[in-house]
């Protein structure tokens, strides 16, 4: 069975298993238990009891429910997350650009990418964010409306309203190219939907073998079968710990028990294809006239990775995304699969979770490193009523830094910035691992002879 919502398609994974689901128990990753997970839009609750005080499987007075319909299924016992890691080359904007038929180098602008001549305000342009995932948008000729200022135009863009969308394999055809340069060319894809003339095509990246939701390319093709619009994400995250996860049963429960549920706010939500189209509708295809206290059913969930913030950077998170059907059609509701004891709210905290006993405890980006040997020293900018602190984890590949400050309590301090510098013993020389910070972003080298910002 194919789900199908907002725009992206998925296989129903196996549905076998009671109805209750499994504990959702797995091992942790293999460098032990893992960090807690900090999401930028988790609202807390008590891990493993009440969430804001609604007992799992207790109605929720508050909101829509959503009730299953059949067996749910259990799903694995852990999974990984993967985040969103580095910065966007010039060489990789220059191969999606040359799928997109952009002449040019790409060349910086702030805090993107741009590949395509603006001079006179016309196409086609490239741009990119220079930050993974390397959000990007794409336009071949002007945006403006969907009327053409003269036949000339209208035969130009392909944008005639009068005119016919080409097929679905045509529209596909026209995007493999594209596909292709992302590494998406065995993603699932529907171009079933037109807006006026314009064929979209959606192309949703299985990412660590799961179907992800909310990570998709949006693909516009006019009548002429030219790509005249797109974007999406440039980079494929990188995967990070690994996870015990909640059975579909038990997330689906928690997503009941959050007040206000909604699919489209709060932690459990719906997203979007990119770009979004002018005119396409509400989100996820999202009914707006359920009434609150409404019960919606549940026809299947499929477990799979939906996009998260967590400090402001984006993270694939395991998640159950279920299949929910109210008067506007079908759409998906996505939770959050991780058990509830490994996530976060961002609130300050010391690195095990627990509240600091002194002053407020919160994490620092660094600036910079160095290595020599077996020391690894950090740089960063900081404040002079703050004790800080340097953590390290190793892996085969990577070392991760994370660097606390825990502030003087019932201390009034002066708003100055100093330069801060902590030295952490590795267990060996760093050689050709990565450092990355508690953010999840590389930490670039200090250049000889240069001094760390």
């Amino acid at each position: 069975m194919l789900l199908v919502g907002g725009g992206g398609a998925y296989l129903a994974a196996s549905t076998t298993g009671g109805a209750g689901g499994g504990s959702g128990a797995g091992a942790p990753s293999e460098s032990g238990t893992p960090p807690a997970l900090v999401l930028d839009d988790y609202a807390g609750g008590d891990p493993g009891g009440d969430v804001n005080g609604i007992a799992p499987g207790e109605p929720n007075p508050y909101g829509v429910t959503y009730r299953a319909e059949g067996t749910l299924p259990d799903g694995p016992g852990s999974a990984a997350v993967y985040w969103a890691r580095g910065e966007v080359t010039a060489d990789e904007v220059a191969r999606l650009a040359a799928a997109l038929g952009v002449d040019g180098t790409p060349v910086s602008e702030g805090q993107d990418w741009r590949v395509g001549s603006v001079a006179d305000g016309s196409g086609p342009v490239l741009r990119v964010n220079r930050q993974a995932p390397g959000t990007w948008t794409f336009n071949r000729y002007t945006p403006g409306t969907d009327t053409c200022a003269s036949p000339t135009d209208c035969d130009r863009n392909g944008a005639d309203p009068s005119g016919a969308p080409v097929s679905e394999a045509a529209a596909k055809k026209a995007a493999a190219p594209v596909l292709k340069a992302l590494g998406q060319d065995d993603a699932e894809i529907d171009a079933s939907r037109v807006v006026g003339a314009q064929r979209l095509v959606d192309a949703d990246p299985e990412i660590g073998g799961l179907p992800t939701y909310g990570w998709t390319t949006g693909i516009t093709v006019n009548v002429r079968g030219e790509v005249v619009a797109g974007g999406g994400q440039l980079t494929t995250p990188v995967k990070g710990d690994t996870y015990p996860v909640l059975s579909a049963r038990e997330a689906l429960d928690r997503l009941n028990a959050a007040p206000g549920t909604d699919p489209r706010t709060g932690i459990g939500g719906c997203a979007d294809p990119v770009p979004l189209e002018e005119g396409s509708g509400t989100p996820c295809g999202t009914s707006t006239t359920a009434p609150q206290g409404e019960s919606l059913p549940v026809g299947n969930a499929v477990f799979g990775l939906a996009p998260h913030a967590s400090g402001g950077r984006q993270v694939l998170v395991p998640s159950w995304l279920f299949e929910v059907r109210d008067a506007g059609g079908e759409h998906t509701v996505t939770e959050p699969a991780v058990e509830p004891e490994y996530l976060r709210a961002p609130t300050a905290s010391t690195p095990s979770g627990e509240p600091s006993p002194g002053g407020r405890t919160s994490d620092v980006s660094v600036d910079g490193y160095t290595a020599q040997g077996e020391e690894l020293t950090v740089a960063f900018t900081g404040g002079v009523c703050s004790d800080y602190a340097a953590t390290v984890v190793e892996s085969g590949d990577e070392v991760r830094v994370t660097v606390t400050a825990t502030s003087w309590p019932d201390r009034v301090c002066i708003a100055i910035a100093q330069l801060h510098h902590r030295t952490v013993e590795l267990e060996e020389p760093l050689g050709g691992r990565t450092v990355i910070g508690s953010d999840g972003g590389q930490i670039p080298l200090e250049k000889p002879g240069a001094r760390l910002p």
